[in-house]
């Protein structure tokens, strides 16, 4: 048992996430993360000002699945399984101390040792912590009348380590900066509004963040649906940021989140507003991840009570859509997709004929008598520059061919024919081959527009409202 509840697959972040789950559904408008290093000594807790528990309530968290799922839960318990204490805990030590009090009542204390555990083949939740422990425990809950302390000592994968081993100390606080980042995102809900939840990370406040952009008063959101499941509603609701064209370069990083741009597009998953899974397409059928749709994020609010419809595991982490959605949520993801790749071109477009002028488009397409001709723009400074010298570099003259290649006037063809463009194919090939061609041709633009008398930053700021350069968000990012 000891050795299944330490393989669940929990990062320490996803981890530290369950204890903080336990910190809201016990009411507590303040949580503390304290990551502190001592070598094979250092430790992790996290404190709270909850309600704290009496002795029976205690014995009963540290009893691994002493409530099941069907076992009634107030509205605001973030909980599922009854192990999440336990499970996120193992996973990452191995001796689990929990301190706990009501308001007026005393400090009580019970203790997990896995190594006493294994060695006797019994369950003995200990009473008493050791020396070393009982002085963190009275530190951290020094000047507190009430709360819990969640504190994990013999941290895995820290065994037999020295105080002075300098670069496991700085992987070791790095941990904390991905944890306080993690929190960020899956608490985002509860860190605003009237009474905000209070919650830091090694003494600095942990920073919210907005997948959606809700404040930015360029965002497009579609019309909301709600989707019955089994006598609940599903709460699905759409949105289209705005390109980087209409964000500061702050603004744009912020966006592209802890994952990227590329890696945070698709459904945001939350229940009892705590997010679940974030940024994945859910695995439906004919949906994956392009550049083209970075722009579409979808937030779903599912209620706890069909946890077993979602299939939501024991870490909280993952969910699987259920059958009856499935087609909806298709849907409902093929129009914010549409609309995503539709704001990329339409804006990019809209911002090369403001500030490109000729260089906006390397072919010019008429329409005459039903024909339509494509013809190269010669007045593109790369056909230029290629065309202006005697004995052209051959590097430029190849990127000029890429660039032919890559922009060929599909889109204006297909409107012409008032077609779908929808389903354009990704510039630069897939993914992999992005960045490589794309550098390599921007950089031969950038050295012909300078040469022609524009300063290096006009020349990236012109280069990045061209085609098809203006589709990848996520060349401009890096």
């Amino acid at each position: 048992m000891v050795a299944s509840l330490s393989s669940l697959g929990y990062s320490l972040p996803d981890a530290l996430a369950d204890l903080v789950d336990n910190s809201v559904s016990a009411g507590a408008s303040s949580v503390d993360v304290e990551f502190t290093w001592e070598g094979a000594d250092s430790w992790v807790a996290v404190i709270d000002d909850g309600r704290g528990m009496s002795e029976h309530a205690l014995v009963t968290a540290m009893t691994v699945a002493a409530r099941g799922t069907a076992t009634d839960r107030a509205t605001t318990d973030l909980g599922r399984y009854g192990v999440g204490l336990k499970s996120a805990s193992f996973s990452q030590c191995r001796l689990l101390t929990v301190r706990s009090a009501t308001a007026g009542g005393i400090w009580r204390t019970r203790t997990w040792d896995l190594d006493v555990v294994e060695r006797t083949g019994e369950w003995r939740l200990l009473h008493e912590p050791s020396p070393e422990t009982g002085r963190i425990l009275e530190r951290l809950t020094e000047g507190r009348a009430q709360g819990t302390v969640v504190l994990w000592q013999r941290l895995s994968g820290y065994r037999g380590v020295a105080v002075g081993d300098q670069k496991t100390q700085q992987q070791f606080y790095d941990e904390s900066e991905k944890a306080s980042a993690h929190l960020g995102l899956v608490f985002a809900r509860f860190l605003n509004g009237s009474s905000p939840l209070a919650l830091r990370v090694s003494g600095m406040a942990v920073s919210q963040w907005d997948p959606f952009l809700s404040a930015h008063p360029s965002v497009r959101r579609l019309p909301v649906e709600r989707l019955p499941l089994d006598g609940h509603m599903v709460t699905v609701r759409p949105y289209v940021l705005p390109g980087p064209q209409r964000l500061s370069g702050e603004e744009a990083e912020q966006a592209g989140g802890p994952k990227g741009w590329l890696r945070q597009q698709g459904f945001y998953v939350y229940r009892r507003n705590r997010l679940i899974l974030s940024g994945s397409w859910l695995g439906l059928r004919g949906l994956r991840r392009e550049e083209r749709y970075n722009l579409a994020r979808v937030a779903v609010d599912i209620p706890a009570e069909t946890d077993v419809q979602w299939q939501v595991d024991v870490r909280k982490a993952t969910v699987v859509p259920p059958v009856a959605l499935r087609r909806h949520l298709t849907r409902i993801a093929g129009l914010v997709r549409t609309s995503a790749s539709e704001a990329v071109r339409t804006r990019g477009q809209i911002a090369a004929r403001q500030h490109g002028g000729n260089l906006a488009f390397a072919w010019n397409v008429r329409r005459s008598d039903e024909k339509i001709s494509c013809r190269i723009n010669r007045n593109h400074p790369l056909v230029k520059g290629v065309l202006q010298e005697g004995g052209a570099d051959p590097a430029r003259v190849r990127a000029l061919l890429r660039l032919l290649e890559e922009t060929v006037p599909v889109s204006a063809l297909r409107v012409l024919h008032e077609a779908d463009t929808a389903d354009d194919p990704e510039p630069f090939g897939g993914p992999g081959e992005a960045d490589e061609h794309a550098n390599e041709v921007a950089k031969q633009m950038l050295d012909v527009l300078v040469s022609q008398g524009r300063s290096p930053d006009e020349a990236r700021r012109l280069i990045r409202t061209t085609q098809p350069f203006d589709q990848l968000i996520g060349f401009w990012n890096h």
